[in-house]
């Protein structure tokens, strides 16, 4: 009888302890699936607020201040390029600040946003200011904003058209 209570006692405690298991391992599996699904949550949020920069620009009419402004905020922004045309440099076709980017339709579509070449920076920031010169950006002119995205759906740059 005796033999009998112990070996219970063990059977139970046996299965006890591979309850205890089993549920641990339920719940460890539930959470790895909860933080999958709350890190590929947080990567779409970084996207979109890395992108929300740029919405502004995105089909909207805004003045030159605000385009000196945009120049002044992305200027030395890697893999990035503002091309401004206004009424001044129409003729030449307009003016590149940054790096300059592939926007022909001469381009497939993976290099199209693509920056033309990584260590030429165009454009002088000063003249922009320069009443004189064609790069002028008349700070109460108005000019049709518009953004450029690569392949991969990335904000390379901005264009402004007066």
């Amino acid at each position: 009888m005796n033999n009998a209570s112990s070996a219970l006692k063990v059977a139970a405690g046996i299965f006890l302890t591979i309850a205890l298991i089993t549920i641990v391992v339920i719940l460890f599996i539930s959470a790895q699936e909860a933080t999958k699904t709350a890190q590929n949550n947080f990567s779409d949020i970084q996207t979109e607020l890395s992108q929300a920069a740029f919405t502004v620009y995105d089909g909207t009419t805004i003045s030159g201040s605000q385009v000196t402004n945009a120049l002044r905020k992305f200027k030395d922004k890697d893999q990035f390029g503002i091309w401004i045309k206004t009424g001044k440099n129409k003729k030449v076709g307009g003016q590149w600040y940054g790096n300059a980017l592939n926007t022909t339709s001469n381009f497939t579509d993976d290099e199209y946003g693509s920056v033309i070449d990584t260590n030429s920076r165009q454009g002088d920031l000063k003249l922009t200011n320069d009443e004189a010169s064609k790069e002028y950006v008349n700070p109460s002119g108005k000019f049709k904003a518009s953004i450029i995205k690569d392949s991969s759906n990335v904000v390379r740059g901005l264009v402004f058209e007066q």
